[in-house]
């Protein structure tokens, strides 16, 4: 036993503090232990502390086992190197098989969900779409394939989805060069020019599009030489083809011929603002011929260029086709930034696209021989009735009333669904003609006499309008061509007793102009179950008697414009309609707009030009 610590010089009580030994036991030191239970050098150490186990015994306790799911970090090595290789191994083979004109995978989703995926392969597609290539260089461009064999022009859904495609092309091949992508709203300059696009010309000559070859000529001539307006008739084998060009194809889904009208006056306008000439193609017009109401457009100094080189797309392509599917391409947000001066709040906000349309009216409404005179002699006549007798010192006012009705309403919140009553367009003629000689005389009177001889000129697309009692005493604008309503058109009535060879229900215009009804025009009641819904195009060929009512409504329709235009003093219509926005035009902006002789009824809204959906 330890000896006591001597605490007395302390003053607190003694404590007595045992030392340890911590010394290992005798069985680690290697001393063995008791031979009996009754050793006095027996203890309980060695239960408590075990020896370490020897290498030669298993383990008293077993190992625990490593998880199967981590693979030794030799293995995974391993197969990276092999997929490294195999990867590496395929690429190569792919590079050497496919040379200069890879055409890489690419794949992308459009904002709707709906994708589109172009294939690598060796061989070019053998129908219409941009296409990614790569140049000499390696760097990857973009162009598009149009096969040479391809009917010209292209179906509208073709020209659409083209467009779309474009912008996802390009987009892919900014990736491609590492450049940064475009936003969503970001802004483009309507006249940027892609560097990495190619245009075709350029691409057949670097070898990455093949061209028209021997094999191809013989059938692209059958596919793509039809004639296009503006083209020259005779020599036209010994002209140079036009540098650049913009082709507008009449073909629209939209019934309606002022939408059509509109874009194409305005793409006419465009087109010599760049300097590029202009041809029409009428081939799948649903109005016929457009010689068959028009004198033909502007013959051109050089002929157009093969087929498979007039894109949709890009804007600034060589030779570009526009059409009403590739409407937002060319007319959209950017060409709204490039010729609205954003800075006005007035008319003249819209007067540069107001320019360019009336440059395309001034070139391109000319009537045919037929009912030009008609129009001429119209005019002549209606303005006879409003001359005063010689003494008197103001001829009358003649007011334009176009009223539109039928599927189209008003743009105005309280008729929308409606039309504005007619009651508002007489009393706006009232307005104006007092307002014109309630003190025009020399001594500041009213001119009575010049009120006699106003009146209104009316043109509508609804034949009971011009029977309503707000316009008794008001004159068509013309009367060449009149569009009927169903009592007028009515057969004679026949023996109920006996049997009749089948005849259709007599066809009428109440109620105006409807989609539906201009599509099934020519074909009987048999064949109606195809025209279902307003706004599709039908399914098969019209027929030539189609046509021809067709070619009749359209030539009706302009020349009431024409009249209304030439000799109205003033003209009262809705903005809803497109006919509205195209009078505008044909006046002229110094007495529609400055002098505001344009009287607009449908809300505040100003001019505006080509409407997209």
């Amino acid at each position: 036993m330890a000896p006591a610590m001597d605490l007395s010089q302390t003053t607190h009580p003694k404590v007595m503090v045992a030392r340890l030994n911590l010394r290992r036991a005798a069985s680690y030191q290697g001393e063995k232990g008791p031979t009996s239970s009754t050793s006095s050098r027996f203890n309980f150490n060695h239960l408590i502390f075990s020896p370490p186990p020897s290498p030669g015994l298993p383990a008293l306790v077993p190992r625990p086992r490593k998880s199967p799911s981590a693979p030794r970090p030799s293995r995974v090595l391993r197969i990276v190197a092999w997929a490294t290789g195999l990867v590496t191994l395929l690429l190569l083979i792919k590079t050497l098989t496919q040379g200069r004109k890879h055409i890489p995978v690419i794949r992308w989703a459009l904002k709707d969900g709906e994708e589109y995926e172009m294939v690598g392969q060796n061989e070019l597609p053998e129908f219409p779409t941009p296409i990614v290539v790569t140049d000499r260089h390696g760097k990857p461009k973009w162009t598009v394939s149009i096969p040479p064999t391809s009917q010209f022009p292209l179906p509208l859904e073709e020209y659409s989805e083209i467009c779309t495609k474009c912008q996802e092309v390009a987009a892919h091949v900014r990736e491609l060069r590492g450049q940064s992508q475009l936003s969503r709203w970001a802004h483009q300059d309507y006249y940027y020019e892609d560097p990495s696009f190619v245009d075709v010309r350029e691409a057949e000559k670097a070898g990455l599009l093949p061209g028209i070859g021997g094999d191809t000529r013989a059938a692209t001539s059958k596919t793509q030489d039809s004639h296009l307006l503006g083209q020259r008739m005779d020599g036209a084998a010994d002209m140079e083809t036009c540098p650049t060009s913009m082709t507008f194809v009449l073909e629209s889904s939209d019934a309606g011929l002022g939408p059509t009208l509109m874009m194409l006056w305005t793409a006419y306008g465009l087109a010599q603002k760049e300097k590029r000439s202009f041809f029409i193609d009428d081939s799948r017009w649903a109005y016929g011929k457009y010689t068959n109401i028009f004198k033909p457009s502007p013959t051109q100094s050089c002929k157009p260029p093969p087929r498979h080189r007039m894109l949709p797309c890009p804007r600034t392509a060589t030779h570009l086709v526009v059409s009403a599917a590739t409407a937002r391409e060319i007319f959209g947000n950017g060409f709204i930034a490039e010729y609205e001066n954003a800075q006005r709040t007035d008319v003249n906000r819209e007067r540069a696209m107001y320019d360019l349309a009336r440059m395309g009216y001034e070139a391109l409404f000319h009537l045919n021989d037929e009912d030009r005179p008609h129009v001429s002699n119209r005019v002549k006549d209606l303005k006879a009735k409003a001359s005063v007798p010689q003494g008197n010192y103001n001829d009358g006012v003649i007011v334009g009333v176009h009223i539109r009705q039928g599927d189209l309403h008003p743009l105005e919140y309280q008729y929308n669904g409606a039309y504005i009553p007619l009651d508002q367009y007489a009393q706006r003629a009232k307005e104006l003609i007092e307002e014109r000689h309630n003190f025009s005389t020399p001594l500041g009177v009213e001119d009575v006499v010049a009120k006699q001889h106003s009146f209104m000129v009316i043109a509508s697309d609804n034949p009971d309008v011009y029977e309503a009692d707000e316009f008794k005493s008001s004159f068509r604008a013309q009367e060449q061509i009149k569009l009927a309503a169903k009592q007028h058109a009515e057969p004679a009535a026949t023996d109920r007793s006996t049997m009749h060879k089948f005849v259709d229900e007599a066809f009428g215009w109440e109620g105006g102009f409807f989609a539906s009804m201009f599509w099934s025009l020519g074909r009987t009641t048999l064949h109606n179950a195809d025209a279902v819904g307003d706004e599709l195009r039908e399914p098969e060929p019209p027929s030539a008697d189609a046509i021809r009512l067709r070619e009749l409504i359209g030539r009706a329709y302009m020349m009431d414009l024409a009249v209304l235009s030439e000799v109205s003093d003033t003209i009262i219509c809705t903005m809803s309609a497109m006919g509205c926005r195209l009078l505008a035009v044909m006046m002229g902006w110094d007495k529609a707009m400055s002098r505001e002789k344009w009287v607009n009824i449908d809300g505040d809204f100003l001019w505006t030009g080509i409407a997209l959906d």
